[in-house]
């Protein structure tokens, strides 16, 4: 009988192989009281559990191969800098001592703080998280209770395999990846988690947040992962395996087809030029701007700099992050988004931010800590006498703002001067429009910046009311509703009208149901995450602008978006 399971598709292509079932169950883990004469013991079993940890992560890392994507190891290094924070290192040795509970019971309580300071986050990205803290958790316990292997990894016979699981760790799967495991489904994650985006840089087909998968599937029988469609089936009959395969091969020889853009200039049919940058969230996301092409970065986000953390980095610190990034780009342009904490980004540091993200953050919190938002400029500044930097400054609302950070920079610039420390004087500042009140004021902002960027997740939602990550709420989310399109066009034509660039740096950028409709808008910048980047351009030079742009404009005085979403899909036939 064929049997289909549901789930997200966070990796594309098709995985055809028998099933390998891993966890049945979740590790119990049991609280019990030390005599106070062990406590001192159960510290340093902790303590060894985590060098042992670290070891099997290093392990690892030192077995993959040299010409593999930095950014590839750079999520064990993520894993191995977690291991030494004091979050998952001291704070349980401190539980220990102060509740002289066993280690086991210590790490998972600190978990489950974690996890929960995650959960409370509105930021997607930053939301999933929350898997890492359990992936490092998890390696942890494994070897507390003296398991040989973490996240039940197979021996070297997955080749073919499709392994579903309750969770993989980014490392277990590096681990299935050299055995040449066909596919990858799990019940936990989703598609901004770390094993998910190692399982697209690594060409893994993944379905996750499918639930149970153990139950209805046995071991060793045959299954056919979609990772586009999201499904896991099995009691195929041959008519349709034999279509799947056929699928697969076409689909890896487009993806062929694809890598051949890598170099080639994103100009349309017509001749228009388009510019492709790449977001980055972490310094080790670097080395995806060359190794797809892109012209640049077009959003740095620099919180990672102050995440969970009891220090905040100095100018120094930033300083020398900004400087090596210019240096693995090589001359390409660099635009970092000043400090976004605030909300759902915490630290642990003593600062007061907003739990709301309507309250206190982005740059309403860095002009209220200007000593902090100092130590950010000023190393900004110093790093662009080392290659192009622009300044990003997010949630802006009104030109007032500009104002401030523009005195600010004048007064750091004239500092550095003094101090005879070298700069780029001339150092563009961009706004990022993400509220209505920013859209509405374009032209007025566009005046007094070199350009603007737009953040289109937070301006669809605001302008929407509509929480993106809330299930209740989520279908309004909707970036073809005529008054977020109204928006946009606005914006554009204020970029238009006063010279000034504009570029989109939000999730629309780089959906390419979406490409066209932007290129007709008249959007000529756009930056996305690696990964989607040379899709993106593979419609942009299928594309004809002036082809495209008066379907646009009569597509944009619609009012129905469902009358929208067919007129798109017409435009997207051409």
């Amino acid at each position: 009988m064929a049997v289909a399971l549901p789930g997200t598709g966070v990796s594309k292509g098709v995985g055809i192989g028998k099933a390998r079932i891993l966890q049945r169950g979740r590790l119990e883990i049991l609280e019990y009281v030390l005599p106070r004469q062990h406590v001192e013991e159960e510290v340093v079993r902790f303590q060894k559990a985590l060098a042992t940890a670290r070891s099997q992560l290093e392990a690892i890392r030192d077995r993959i191969p040299s010409d593999t994507p930095e950014e590839i190891a750079a999520f064990i290094d993520t894993h191995l800098l977690m291991l030494e924070d004091s979050t998952l290192s001291a704070a349980p040795v401190e539980l220990i001592r102060s509740r002289r509970c066993n280690a086991e019971w210590a790490l998972k309580l600190q978990q489950n703080a974690l996890e929960k300071v995650f959960d409370a986050m509105d930021d997607a990205y930053l939301k999933t998280r929350r898997d890492d803290v359990a992936h490092v958790a998890g390696r942890v316990q494994q070897v507390l209770s003296q398991g040989e292997r973490s996240a039940g990894v197979p021996e070297p016979d997955a080749g073919s395999r499709i392994v579903i699981a309750i969770d993989i760790a980014p490392s277990d799967l590096l681990l299935l990846h050299e055995q040449q495991v066909a596919a990858i489904v799990t019940e936990r994650g989703g598609p901004l988690s770390h094993t998910a985006i190692l399982a697209r840089n690594l060409g893994i087909p993944a379905i996750m947040g499918v639930t149970r998968a153990y139950q209805y599937i046995d071991d060793d029988e045959p299954v056919v992962v979609d990772g586009e469609r999201g499904v896991l089936m099995a009691g195929l009959d041959p008519a349709t395996l034999d279509s799947y395969r056929r699928y697969e091969r076409a689909r890896r020889r487009a993806r062929a087809s694809l890598n051949k853009l890598k170099d080639q200039p994103a100009t349309t049919r017509d001749g228009v030029e388009i510019v492709l940058h790449v977001n980055i969230d972490l310094p080790g996301d670097l080395g995806q701007v060359r190794r797809v092409g892109a012209s640049g970065v077009g959003l740095f986000r620099t919180e990672f700099l102050y995440m969970n953390r009891r220090v905040l980095p100095d100018e120094e610190e930033q300083y020398r992050i900004y400087r090596r990034a210019l240096k693995r780009l090589r001359g390409l342009p660099l635009t970092l988004r000043t400090l976004d904490l605030g909300a759902d980004k915490g630290t642990e540091a003593e600062i007061t931010t907003s739990v709301s993200p309507l309250g206190l953050r982005a740059v309403r919190f860095c002009l209220k800590e200007v000593d902090l938002f100092r130590a950010q400029l000023r190393a900004a500044l110093r790093a662009s006498a080392h290659g192009p930097v622009r300044l990003l400054i997010p949630m802006l609302t009104h030109i007032g703002e500009v104002h401030q950070v523009r005195g600010l920079l004048v007064r750091y610039m004239e500092e550095l001067s003094h101090e005879g420390k070298p700069f780029d004087s001339n150092i563009p500042m961009g706004g990022m429009i993400e509220v209505p009140a920013a859209a509405l004021c374009a032209e007025s902002l566009a005046g007094h910046l070199d350009f603007l960027s737009v953040g289109t997740n937070d301006l669809i939602q605001y302008t929407l009311a509509t929480d993106r990550i809330d299930a209740a709420v989520s279908h309004l989310y909707d970036p073809l509703n005529p008054a977020v399109l109204r928006l946009l066009a606005m914006i554009l034509d204020a970029g238009r009208r006063r010279g000034v660039p504009v570029a989109m740096c939000g999730e629309m950028a780089g959906d390419p149901l979406f490409t066209r409709l932007l290129l007709g808008m008249g959007l000529s910048e756009f930056s996305m995450p690696a990964g989607a980047l040379l899709e993106v351009k593979s419609i942009i030079t299928s594309s004809d602008v002036a082809k495209i742009r008066h379907r646009v404009h009569r597509l944009l005085k619609q009012h129905d978006p469902l009358e929208i979403a067919d007129a798109l899909e017409a435009i997207n036939r051409l």
